[in-house]
């Protein structure tokens, strides 16, 4: 994850830091050095996908960054420096008789297939993943508060006005949350 993403630490219920990941880490570590700091459940999530991610607090700041920098030297097969990394698929034997047929050869035709899939509705896309990485964060702060069911399936129907009413009673700031990263182009039924 880019270390100039966005991310967000909740201590229990308290939203106590949302940023760039180096601000983010400062902050954190601010709070867990702090009198009241380490006493509730921390949970860091990387606010595009909604996934938790977890950091090595020990030492000073300039430790817990340069521990967290993603930006190690990619080693492996594909052309690091141009961003291009090699991974395995798996495809019928149908599949690859016809990517092997095209005139400009298998990696060429699957990179331009997956950039027209990527023009022909790109808010579609976007929205879904919106979708996903809310649902991500419910599961992991809310999956125990009272109508996350109902709420999880509200998100997912796109159900926005549903959504937001059954997070209603849920602790300000993981309501504040959900509500923020809802789309806003979701269906108000």
């Amino acid at each position: 994850m880019p270390i100039d993403d966005a991310y967000t630490a909740f201590a229990g219920w308290k939203r106590i830091a949302s940023g760039s990941l180096p601000d983010l880490l400062r902050k954190v570590k601010a709070h867990l050095d702090s009198a009241t700091g380490g006493k509730e459940t921390l949970l860091i999530f990387h606010d595009q996908t909604g996934k938790e991610v977890d950091f090595d607090f020990r030492g000073s700041v300039e430790q817990i960054l340069d521990r967290a920098d993603p930006g190690r030297p990619h080693v492996g097969p594909g052309r690091p420096k141009l961003g291009v990394t090699s991974r395995e698929i798996s495809l019928l034997p149908r599949h690859w008789e016809w990517l092997e047929a095209q005139p400009s050869g298998t990696s060429a035709t699957l990179r331009r297939l997956v950039e027209d899939a990527r023009k022909r509705n790109p808010m579609e896309a976007e929205t879904r993943a919106a979708i996903e990485a809310t649902g991500r964060f419910m599961s992991a702060m809310a999956g125990n508060l009272p109508d996350f069911e109902e709420a999880y399936r509200a998100l997912y129907a796109r159900d926005r006005m549903r959504l937001e009413e059954l997070v209603k009673g849920w602790p300000a700031d993981v309501r504040d949350y959900v509500v923020a990263r809802v789309p806003l182009d979701l269906a108000v039924k």
